[in-house]
């Protein structure tokens, strides 16, 4: 797989002094196409690819070639473009099966890449850790594995020689056996990543700090948001895919205590299923959340059909059940104003803001710490005399907002936890939430008033 220059250079020039690889683009309508917004965002890919696009060749038909996608007639056109543009590469806005590539390579004798290898490219430039490297390869190497079936015919199988194979053949297989290898050598050191990466994930679940993903379409100003809200310095960039790796801050949530925010990588329609994989690194800290932000530009004439495409990933990565707070993002380019939209039940269901500027940011904490306390208990509970271990863990949790003793001696504190954490620590003490219950404003008279012992900055 090559990969294209990255796009932060002059036009002509490429960063290593290089000139950029010049490309013509193909984009075909097709009954199941998305017209004008699938076009767009085939620019935006190209973009921040960083190549430069020097020509655009367009068409419609009602199904794809099955030899070469376009047909024989688009194929002559697209020669004289390639020809008199000098295009490195043409740049296909849609899948092409491994044998359409070959066909389209040997008739424009030039490289091709579909919409996938493009998308990989760009992986393959933003992935910085050692973990999204590992799955930009393995989805590479994927991609490639299907690429490889008569891709060496210059060195073919000779003729005349009977139970002979020929150079060919044996290239083609050697390079079948290294890809294969390759390919179980990465799966097994992500696997290593993956157990570290759960370990961490189990530590943030002891502690039961609640994790807040934000998840969005691309370029939908996910990191201004993380940024504004942790106080960060993430890399932030008008590019698709600018975030590929995950970014884990802590922060604190009014009323909760210390959360996690983790910011992931956009989404785009036709994502391919293979290139999921690639955005695991991301998307595993999205299956453990307490809430989703999902993030739109409320700007986007195609708003409505990003979110629909948002959906689809989040369910086929089994996400699409998680509690989700909609925030509708870049409100200063719009004449809406910052506010808070509730559903019928009284909860908060949208949130308008601006990361930019800084507007609604208030109202979205709002938001946050409401939807993120409903998986919370705040109460009073009683606990007998014999339930010392269980007061002492509750305090070692920090998670006593105040303390007193009955007239018959037992403790009384108010709580705040997390409600599955709070079940699992009932148990341990073989008790449950009825047990312990003390009815709203039923607080029993106290022997006497003590200093609270609470952690006062929980509450604000």
């Amino acid at each position: 797989m090559e990969f294209f220059e990255r796009p932060d250079a002059s036009p002509g020039d490429a960063p290593s002094g290089r000139p950029l690889e010049r490309a013509v683009l193909v984009h075909l309508e097709l009954p199941d196409s998305l017209g004008p917004e699938d076009l767009d965002e085939f620019h935006h890919l190209v973009a921040s690819s960083g190549v430069l696009a020097v020509a655009e060749v367009t068409g419609r038909r009602e199904s794809p070639d099955p030899a070469t996608f376009v047909g024989s007639g688009k194929v002559r056109e697209l020669h004289d473009v390639v020809a008199a543009e000098d295009a490195d590469v043409v740049l296909f806005n849609h899948a092409l099966s491994p044998g359409q590539e070959r066909n389209l390579e040997r008739a424009l004798k030039c490289r091709v890449l579909d919409r996938t290898g493009l998308i990989l490219a760009i992986f393959a430039q933003r992935a910085r850790t050692h973990e999204g490297r590992l799955q930009v390869e393995l989805a590479q190497l994927r991609h490639l594995s299907t690429r490889l079936v008569r891709g060496w015919t210059h060195l073919e199988r000779q003729k005349g020689g009977i139970g002979l194979r020929g150079p060919g053949e044996t290239q083609l297989e050697t390079d079948r056996r290294l890809v294969r290898e390759r390919i179980r050598s990465i799966e097994g050191r992500l696997v290593k990543v993956r157990n570290q990466r759960a370990q961490g994930r189990r530590a943030r679940e002891r502690s039961e700090a609640p994790l807040i993903s934000l998840v969005g379409y691309t370029n939908a100003g996910k990191s201004t948001l993380f940024n504004r809200l942790t106080e960060s310095d993430v890399y932030v960039a008008d590019q698709l895919f600018a975030t590929l790796d995950p970014t884990l801050r802590r922060v604190r949530i009014a009323g909760i205590g210390p959360a996690i925010l983790a910011d992931t990588v956009g989404f785009i329609r036709h994502l391919p299923h293979r290139l999921v994989d690639a955005f695991r690194a991301t998307l595993e800290e999205t299956l453990g959340a307490s809430l989703l932000l999902h993030i739109t530009d409320a700007s986007a004439p195609e708003r409505d059909s990003n979110v629909d495409a948002v959906n689809e990933v989040l369910e086929e990565i089994g996400a699409d059940t998680l509690p989700v707070l909609h925030v509708f993002n870049k409100i200063d380019l719009l004449d809406e104003a910052p506010r808070i939209e509730r559903d019928e039940q009284g909860l908060p269901w949208r949130v308008w803001v601006s990361a930019q500027s800084g507007r609604g940011l208030a109202l979205l904490h709002e938001a946050m710490a409401e939807r993120v306390a409903l998986g919370w208990v705040d109460q009073w509970v009683r606990l007998p005399v014999t339930a010392g271990g269980l007061r002492a863990r509750l305090h070692e949790a920090g998670e006593v907002l105040d303390e007193r003793t009955s007239e018959e001696g037992a403790m009384l504190l108010r709580v705040r936890v997390n409600r599955v954490h709070f079940q699992r620590l009932l148990r341990s003490a073989g008790l449950s939430e009825t047990d312990v219950a003390v009815a709203p404003g039923a607080v029993p008279p106290v022997a006497g008033d003590g200093p609270a012992s609470y952690n006062p900055s929980r509450l604000h």
